[in-house]
């Protein structure tokens, strides 16, 4: 943990307020929130997922480029949590619960979402809160300060205490002001995309009439969207108008994303939320392939594989050239422990959806468990296609290792470690793993790689931490 020098503030208890209720408007991470009372950290989790994935992707880019951003350069995180909330950090990072997927009642509800957090990325929202916490915290502080000047000056301490109080009200109420225009702002320019694409903002109207409602709620109850969101009946009122004066009534999203929605959610439902649940809200007499879909998740989760197969080869006879009924087949397979059997599934939904890196992946931990040599063979091509976008990932660094392991390729297996390792911040057994690998390999690309890592993770160019 990093240290910083401890201050003695007039009054504590205002600072923490003031960055409290910064983390709650979505201004920090809730992770970034400042600890106290040895309250435990919330242990956060993420989702990884082809075919969700996907399906972001295809609602997200397309607002992206109409927004002028780079798809490329914005890093979408979806976070197991079944509250309704998604927010921006630094570094164009947007975070999504899965609880919007799953509460979401059409895809353009979450294409709403999408356009809204493309708006705070676009206008830069992020790069203005900095300056705007620290004058928060000065004006606090500034109204403390006059405080106890006064309670000296008068003897009145009570009235100090309220102008105190006042001021840093004042401050904050400020600093509210500042985030409902960028909420206002964000709205503005979700609807200015969507209408560009010639995509219903119906679902935000419908999203944000749902949200409202939670005014009423206590603050425990409301869902963290209404609380890092700022909501009013301004915002509501603003996208009705629009609404009203759009050029088309309800104009539908391209082709396939809502049905990809209803897959995505069911699928969501299948796997996070208890089997009992799944089997109520998908009833047997729902014949529709969300309903089946999840009802197999469901049957799986709770051992029956061959009763989640024959559900799920239902689906497959009616869509055989989707990647993600084949890339799930093959899950129940391999997690089944029928790894031969799982094989042919897995490679199916590589060739269908081959820039699919998760897809790639796991088809390359099923090629590794056969283990015969041409097997690994194809599974370090699998595992190198895959790397071309997941280089942050340490499970499939420790794969690559495991498959050149097995080939006998040490000095290779010794970089993927090191790789893992790095990823890990463990430097000292990464420069130990890269100096062994530099050592074994011959002059090239991957020695040269090998000095990399080592230099990396070398003690004068690993970050400092605080005293």
């Amino acid at each position: 943990m990093r240290r910083r020098p401890a201050f003695r503030w007039p009054c504590p208890t205002a600072l923490l307020t003031i960055l409290l209720v910064l983390a709650a408007c979505g201004a920090l991470p809730w992770w970034q929130a400042p600890a106290f009372a040895q309250a435990p950290p919330q242990r956060i989790v993420t989702i990884r997922d082809a075919e969700t994935e996907s399906f972001i992707r295809r609602l997200s880019h397309p607002l992206f480029r109409t927004a002028g951003i780079d798809p490329g350069l914005v890093r979408i995180t979806l976070i197991q949590d079944r509250a309704i909330n998604a927010f921006v950090s630094t570094g164009n990072r947007m975070y999504l619960h899965t609880g919007l997927l799953q509460q979401a009642q059409s895809a353009t509800e979450i294409a709403g979402v999408l356009a809204h957090e493309t708006g705070h990325i676009a206008g830069g929202h992020l790069i203005r809160l900095p300056e705007e916490m620290r004058n928060a915290m000065l004006r606090s502080l500034g109204a403390m300060l006059l405080g106890g000047a006064a309670a000296v000056a008068s003897g009145n301490a009570a009235a100090a205490g309220a102008g105190m109080m006042g001021g840093q009200a004042m401050a904050m109420g400020q600093f509210f002001a500042f985030t409902r225009s960028q909420e206002q702002a964000a709205d503005q320019a979700a609807l200015t995309y969507m209408e560009r694409l010639g995509w219903s903002f119906a679902g935000m109207e419908r999203l944000l009439e749902r949200l409202l409602e939670q005014e009423l709620l206590s603050t425990s109850r409301q869902d963290p969207y209404f609380r890092t969101h700022p909501l009013s009946r301004d915002r509501l009122e603003f996208v009705r108008e629009r609404l009203a004066h759009a050029r088309l009534a309800n104009p539908p999203l391209p082709p396939g994303l809502e049905e990809a929605f209803q897959m995505v959610r069911a699928k969501l439902d299948g796997f996070l939320d208890a089997p009992a649940i799944t089997w109520r809200r998908y009833p047997e007499s729902d014949g529709s392939a969300p309903a089946r879909y999840a009802r197999a998740i469901a049957q799986f989760r709770t051992g029956r594989v061959d009763a989640a197969l024959s559900i799920l080869d239902t689906l497959l006879q009616e869509n055989p050239s989707s990647p993600w009924l084949h890339e799930l087949k093959g899950q129940f397979l391999f997690e089944g422990h029928r790894p031969a059997e799982a094989l042919a599934p897995y490679a199916a939904a590589a060739r269908l959806a081959p820039e699919e890196a998760m897809i790639r992946l796991n088809h390359a931990r099923v090629l590794i468990e056969l283990g015969a040599p041409a097997q690994l063979r194809q599974a370090v091509a699998e595992l190198e296609a895959a790397l071309r976008t997941e280089r942050e990932s340490p499970f499939a660094w420790r794969q690559m290792a495991i498959a050149r392991g097995r080939l006998g390729e040490m000095a290779l297996a010794d970089l993927a470690l090191a790789e893992e390792a790095l990823l890990l911040s463990d430097p000292q057994t990464a420069r130990m793993l890269a100096r062994r690998a530099e050592a074994a390999l011959p002059p090239g690309p991957l020695r040269l790689r090998a000095q990399d890592l080592a230099n990396a993770a070398a003690p004068e160019n690993r970050p400092r931490r605080g005293r």
